[in-house]
């Protein structure tokens, strides 16, 4: 990744920031006037909730390794990895810890 990008993952970060302080002030509203009714669009933002923070992350995360050499971004890649991983793939943590047992 070229120095350049660096512009590209700020602008992405905002705008992320700017959608999961929408989507957190819309829920916190909704637990206490319920005005989004149930279905579809409040499963929507529930999910963006809960993947929108990760997600953040990364792209403040490769924002700052930007500016870093290939050595860390391989490693902040790598612990991005495992979380995805285990996050979507529960089961792989009790098989990981069994192989190591």
């Amino acid at each position: 990744m070229l120095k350049g990008t660096e512009k590209i993952w700020d602008i992405l970060g905002e705008i992320l920031a700017i959608i999961l302080v929408i989507v957190y002030a819309l829920l916190i509203i909704n637990a206490s006037f319920s005005f989004i009714p149930e279905g579809t669009f409040l499963n929507i933002l529930e999910i963006i909730r809960t993947y929108g923070s990760l997600l953040l992350v990364g792209v403040v995360g490769m924002e700052a390794m930007s500016k870093r050499n290939f050595i860390f971004r391989i490693i902040f890649l790598l612990l991005i990895a495992v979380i995805v991983v285990f996050l979507f793939f529960p089961g792989t943590y009790e098989n990981f810890i069994n192989l190591v047992k």
